[in-house]
């Protein structure tokens, strides 16, 4: 079991999580795979929650947190919002993507008008979010880190 106190264990999954998602997510056609994106969506979200969940064991854990620990906590409420907000944009690439399909499927002999951003857009910017979670991740950068 792990050491619910040492939050480096759980951080360094995050980073690699969000990593291997960001990788996945540069390489992810949406328009021909919806499949493969509401399985990103589920990723990202599953990320949240890690995050959460060690936002809520650490919070509890001290009745007068130290700066240190408040900053712990900010970081990880950062890593968790990053990770929603990822969720979120790919939830509007499948939801853009789903919608052009359907007035692709629909247009008889007039041009079709696709919606826009596209869902490789929202893509894009979800793969930006994740990007920055690896470095909020980083215990070397927090002065006094309980991480060390």
């Amino acid at each position: 079991m792990p050491d619910s106190t040492n939050p480096v264990p759980v951080l360094s999954r995050i980073a690699s999580d969000a990593s291997c998602l960001h990788q996945a997510l540069r390489a992810l056609p949406a328009e021909r795979d919806a499949s493969a994106l509401a399985a990103r969506i589920t990723d990202a979200q599953d990320l949240a929650g890690t995050a959460l969940r060690l936002f809520h064991t650490r919070s509890r854990q001290t009745s007068r947190p130290s700066p240190a620990d408040l900053l712990l906590l900010h970081r990880v409420a950062q890593i968790a919002k990053a990770a929603q907000d990822a969720a979120a944009e790919l939830t509007a690439a499948l939801a853009r993507a789903m919608e052009n399909q359907r007035r692709q499927a629909a247009a008889t002999s007039r041009p079709v008008v696709l919606i826009g951003p596209t869902p490789q857009q929202f893509i894009e910017s979800a793969a930006d979010l994740l990007d920055r979670i690896p470095a909020l991740c980083d215990a070397r950068e927090w002065p006094e880190s309980p991480c060390q």
